[in-house]
């Protein structure tokens, strides 16, 4: 019987990537979104793959999903937490409702999402938590102090809940992408990609959402388990840590 995973914010961009490469590799697969319904429509009639509509960033609605998504497909084995936003600014022009935004879905879902199935996953003496960070949390970005910190602190939880569960079975392990080439990149303006961010990139790219789907797939597999409270950089050496 074939493992099963859930891929947060997982109808668009990266998260549907991961979704489809996990199908691809045997598993069951669902996929959360928080407010596209198109978006998620044409996914699931594209790819077959479940999709369960819930805000990441409510601690009552996460563990109402999850047990939506489990009574469906089975206990979740596999959980990624790829859930995220951006509302950009400058620090000394920032709202504090902008702050708020990022650090409630950006980071406060990892609490929401992995609280309520680490239990049985402990239990079963076998997890699989990879959480996708950025870059920018790794180095910093001007006018991203909000999700430069929540992607941070995502790589916080992730060493510590690695600690907490090494010897139950769960590895738990972050992937830090770079610019990919999604719709979160395809907003900025394309002389700045040209100008500013392509050439800090020694592979002289962008990257692809499939390039950080194959990384998810690595770590999830049963094969894995002697590697947790990892961060793997894959930003085409953008950022070396």
């Amino acid at each position: 019987m074939s493992r099963v995973a859930l891929v947060t914010g997982g109808t668009r961009g990266i998260g549907a990537a991961i979704a489809v490469a996990l199908k691809a590799a045997g598993y069951g697969v669902a996929a959360s979104y928080a407010g596209n319904d198109a978006a998620a429509a044409k996914f699931t009639k594209k790819t077959a793959i479940p999709v369960f509509k819930w805000d990441v960033g409510d601690a009552q609605a996460c563990a109402d999903g999850i047990e939506q998504v489990q009574s469906k497909l089975g206990a979740i084995e596999v959980l990624v937490n790829n859930a995220g936003i951006t509302r950009d600014g400058m620090l000394h022009k920032a709202s504090a409702e902008a702050w708020r935004d990022v650090i409630r879905t950006n980071l406060d879902s990892l609490f929401y999402m992995t609280r309520p199935l680490i239990n049985a996953m402990r239990d079963a003496g076998f997890g699989r938590i990879i959480n996708i960070s950025s870059v920018n949390g790794q180095k910093g970005q001007v006018g991203q102090v909000n999700y430069s910190a929540a992607k941070a602190g995502l790589i916080g939880f992730t060493k510590a809940l690695a600690m907490e569960n090494a010897r139950k079975g769960i590895t738990v392990n972050a992937i830090a992408p770079g610019y990919i080439a999604t719709d979160m990149v395809a907003v900025v303006p394309q002389d700045v990609l040209e100008k500013s961010i392509i050439p800090q990139i020694p592979v002289g790219r962008l990257g692809e959402a499939d390039e950080i789907a194959r990384a998810v797939v690595f770590l999830a597999a049963d094969e894995a388990g002697f590697l947790t409270g990892s961060t793997l950089t894959v930003n085409g050496g953008q950022y070396m840590a």
